[in-house]
Formats: structure tokens, C-alpha cells, sequence
């Protein structure tokens, strides 16, 4: 029987993870049942699950590969650039899925095994906005009369409440006038 190649394996994975997405967005967390991952993916239940052990862990990996894409924009450029791709396009199919997370919040409130989880998934984010707000701290870049773990906090408040404001379907117009007040609130003032 021929092995199947690393290449081929991340190739299905990650083939999974866009469908997955995709239903996600349509359905909503609670409404992504088997029967339509499957539908949506191609795929039967069993070869889903050969890759992802249930839905719990398929949603966390789409959390965890957002995370590590956002983590890159924060380490170069910032979570308030973050923040405004969401804005740029708030209907991409990639990121609409995002709205989901308003269903996970009553998980995490209630479900302590999944709130680890998520907390897990989601650190990358968290540690590269607390990082590169250290570096701008000591180049003297953010203002010095708020401490670096508050104003990581308030940046992480918004992105939540950005959010929720896209995934309800709320107007986008001004949050580009929004967003720069924000990175003007937390930079040194000159």
C-alpha cells in the first residue's frame, strides 16, 4: 500500500480546514453538523476525522491557523493593521467565519475544557501583541503613562468588539476613523 506523501497529508488538511471554514460561515458554529461538513468539504466523516478528531478540534484549528496569520501582521505591523484588513474586507468568505466566535462566547462562559482550549489557540496572538507593544515601548513609540499590559488589553477589547460589530452585520463606514483614533489613543504623544 503506497504511503501518502507529508506534502499530500497537509494538502488534505488544510483542503479540509477551507471547506470547514466555509460551513463555519454559512451555518454558524452550532448549525456546521456533520452531514453539512460533509456536504461542504467533499469529504466523508471519516476521512474529516482522520484529520481532526471532532468538531471542537476542527474549529480550534482554523482558530489556531487565524491566530498564527494575525500574530505575523502584529509582529510586523501591528494588531491595530490587524484590525483594519478585517475592515478593508469584512465580507471575505476567509474572515466571515469570524462571527462564529459570537456562539463560541457562551462556551467559553460555561465549557472550562474548551475555554482552555481556546486560551491555548488563541495565545499567539496575545503574546505577539504584548511583544511588539514592548518593542515600540522601548523605542518610545507608545505613550509611557499607560502600562504595556493595559494598553495590550485595550487593543485586545477592540479587536473582540471589532468583531462582533462585523459579524453582526453593522456598517463599516466610519470604523476606518474609528481604528485611527484607536492607534492614536495608545501611541506617544509628541
Amino acid at each position: 500500500m503506497p504511503r501518502v506523501s507529508t506534502d499530500r497529508l497537509a494538502a488534505r488538511r488544510q483542503e479540509i480546514l477551507d471547506g470547514a471554514r466555509r460551513c463555519f460561515a454559512r451555518y454558524g458554529y452550532e448549525g456546521a453538523t456533520v452531514r453539512r461538513l460533509e456536504e461542504v468539504t467533499g469529504l466523508s466523516r471519516g476521512a474529516i476525522f482522520h484529520h481532526y478528531r471532532d468538531k471542537d478540534a476542527l474549529f480550534l484549528a482554523l482558530a489556531e491557523q487565524d491566530a498564527a496569520r494575525m500574530a505575523e501582521v502584529v509582529a510586523d505591523q501591528g494588531l491595530v493593521q490587524v484590525m483594519r484588513d478585517l475592515v478593508a474586507d469584512p465580507n471575505s468568505e476567509e474572515l466571515s467565519w469570524l462571527g462564529t466566535r459570537l456562539e463560541v462566547s457562551r462556551r467559553l462562559r460555561t465549557d472550562p475544557e474548551f475555554r482552555e482550549l481556546w486560551r491555548d489557540h488563541s495565545a499567539a496572538l496575545a503574546r505577539a501583541t504584548r511583544e511588539r507593544l514592548e518593542r515600540q515601548a522601548k523605542a518610545g513609540l507608545l505613550r509611557d503613562d499607560v502600562p504595556v499590559s493595559v494598553l495590550a488589553q485595550y487593543l485586545e477589547l477592540v479587536l473582540e468588539g471589532l468583531v462582533a460589530h462585523l459579524a453582526m452585520g453593522l456598517p463599516a463606514d466610519e470604523l476606518t476613523a474609528v481604528l485611527d483614533l484607536v492607534e492614536a489613543g495608545v501611541r506617544a504623544r509628541r
